[in-house]
């Protein structure tokens, strides 16, 4: 009874521990399944959320629930899935499994705080160069990024303020963008002041809940979707607060790409983009190269995707080409985690950024030519690229593990 009870709290935990570290819970169940079936365990029944995970042993057998203990950094991530890693394989018994998975919250960034705010001021002008390659934009777009860093250390410091974050960051943001818009610093402001932002619009929880209601998981797709879209609601609440202080012309919000700086502009912002995911994740070193080499397949299937379809086809190609590369650093480096090198790329796919976009110009303008249904469809797209090349991926696994099997079957 007492190892039941071990590997029940155990299984608990880590299924808590991979929600917060932003998987899926069809990817959460699958991998908490596999711990279950290696630890003797395979009839385990498993009902994953996005608030926790529940879960007993076997039918009719008691069962615990763990919560989600909040969002992880990508170095927490990794220590999870190392847990994981090693579980499954045997390599790690369920009271140390357990020890680890509660070190883990305690676990300390890797980095001083210093760095951790250097990692949010040069975020924005990496971004910038990508979304709007202008000096002027980068300029602007790092000067609102550290007002953007006062209040996320603000809310770290006073956690009622958190859930008034995004209204009040978009506020700021825009003022500092219009301002400088109004005096003739910036054009296309809008794009300009989705950079500072983009670290906190909820692009991944958009694509994750699509991805969960295309998998079947109803309760947990509809949740996220619904908070996405509530955070999206609160960021434009707070950029058309400042379009009312602060009004521009009916043209200045278009959705604009202005490039005056070159073809570096892009590789120049992915560089700054994976320095800060460097110092704001934490991330181990050995995993900062594969991430920047995510990112740049990742935008660089987006940029030949948009060539040949679109938008649509940019945000298809660009998580299919994402997800699949991610895949394939895992198996190069199989003790790596996927999901840490992959999730960067969602500042690139900025499915966030493009609904803000959106629903501003059809607040600011409800005749103006905002494509509310072609936002959805970039989000859906996501979704079906992730779908799509998880299953190639798993696939094309599968035919390895089984020709592996044989060929050491036939020695």
């Amino acid at each position: 009874m007492s190892d039941e009870v071990e590997v029940r709290t155990l299984l608990a935990r880590l299924g808590a521990a991979l929600v917060a570290a932003g998987q899926p819970v069809n990817e959460v169940e699958a991998d908490l399944q596999e711990v279950g079936t290696a630890l003797g365990f395979p009839d385990a029944q498993i009902a994953a959320a996005p608030t926790g995970v529940t879960l007993s042993l076997a039918v009719g057998s008691p069962s615990t629930f763990a919560a989600n203990p909040g969002t992880l950094r990508l170095d927490q991530a990794s220590e999870v899935r190392e847990i994981r890693h090693l579980i499954a394989r045997g390599r790690l018994d369920p009271p140390a499994a357990t020890a680890r998975l509660l070190a883990v919250r305690d676990q300390a960034p890797r980095h001083p705080a210093w760095l951790g705010t250097l990692g949010w001021v040069i975020c924005p002008p990496g971004i910038a160069l990508i979304l709007q390659p202008m000096w002027s934009s980068v300029a602007v777009a790092t000067v609102a990024g550290i007002a953007v860093t006062a209040l996320v250390r603000l809310s770290q410091r006073a956690p009622r303020f958190t859930a008034l974050l995004p209204v009040v960051a978009a506020f700021v943001v825009a003022c500092i963008v219009f301002a400088a818009a109004r005096h003739g610093l910036v054009e296309a402001p809008l794009r300009t002041l989705l950079a500072p932002l983009a670290v906190l619009l909820p692009g991944a929880l958009l694509v994750t809940a699509m991805a969960e209601l295309v998998t079947g998981h109803m309760v947990a797709g509809t949740s996220r979707l619904g908070y996405g879209l509530v955070q999206v609601l609160l960021f434009t609440l707070g950029i058309l607060g400042a379009a009312r202080l602060l009004p521009l012309s009916r043209a200045d919000f278009a959705n604009v790409r202005i490039n005056d700086i070159g073809w570096y502009a892009a590789p120049l912002g992915l560089v700054l983009v994976t320095l800060a995911i460097a110092l704001l994740e934490s991330p181990p070193p050995r995993l900062v190269p594969w991430i920047f080499v995510v990112l740049v397949l990742a935008f660089g299937a987006q940029v030949a995707g948009q060539a040949l379809g679109g938008a649509v086809g940019g945000a298809f190609l660009g998580a299919l080409v994402a997800i699949l590369g991610s895949y394939a650093v895992e198996s190069v480096v199989p003790r790596l985690a996927r999901l840490v090198v992959f999730l960067p790329s969602f500042w690139l796919l900025v499915p966030g950024s493009l609904g803000v976009l959106a629903a501003t110009q059809v607040a600011v303008d409800p005749t103006a030519d905002a494509d509310v249904l072609g936002v959805v469809g970039i989000v859906a797209a996501i979704a079906l690229g992730l779908l799509l090349g998880a299953a190639i991926a798993q696939g094309l696994g599968g035919i390895a593990r089984r020709r592996s099997v044989a060929r050491r079957a036939g020695d």
